[in-house]
């Protein structure tokens, strides 16, 4: 895969691949490091369409609590180490049914806001009920691992535009920036 986010970290230029966050956050999560991978491709050209963010100034709300979005969002934007990466459970949209509540990310830089919902057909309801048991049998986990795996290459193999649809709230759409 040849496709990178890029970024601007103190006036360098700085690329991303997909494998870069692998590499940063290892195996645990590759469906959710994917997720937050095509948020950020889908995002940041709305954020700044004339060319790459700088980095640093990037805010991420979500509600979505998976460890490889945050370690994918920590690596791009070092929102975690910058205290701009908040987990917000209230973000959270519950009448788009259990496998879709979760999928919701707002995004700020500068004066521009986007808010991403992953479209539907990317998570099974099996890969939610397994993710939110909590005390899970080895089959289990080797059946979540699995679902993971799948759901990395599902989210991959799409254009960002696939995968994470914009959502426009009166507000933004009136011009307000916060």
């Amino acid at each position: 895969m040849t496709d990178t986010i890029e970024v601007v970290d103190r006036e360098r230029l700085i690329a991303f691949s997909f494998e870069d966050i692998l590499k940063y956050h290892g195996s645990g999560s590759p469906g959710g490091a994917a997720l937050a991978y095509k948020v950020l491709a889908r995002a940041l050209p709305l954020l700044e369409p004339d060319g790459p963010c700088e980095r640093r100034e990037i805010e991420v709300e979500t509600a979505f609590g998976g460890p490889g979005a945050r370690d994918a969002f920590e690596l791009v934007t070092r929102a975690v180490t910058g205290d701009r990466f908040r987990l917000d459970p209230g973000l959270a949209r519950p009448e788009r049914g259990r496998a879709l509540e979760r999928f919701v990310f707002r995004l700020r830089y500068r004066d521009r806001n986007t808010t991403l919902t992953l479209r539907d057909g990317f998570v099974p309801d099996e890969f939610i009920d397994l993710a939110r048991t909590e005390q899970r049998t080895a089959d289990q986990e080797l059946r979540l691992d699995a679902l993971k795996r799948e759901l990395a290459e599902r989210v991959m193999a799409r254009p960002a535009e696939e995968v994470h649809d914009e959502v426009v709230s009166r507000a933004e759409r009136d011009g307000a920036s916060r």
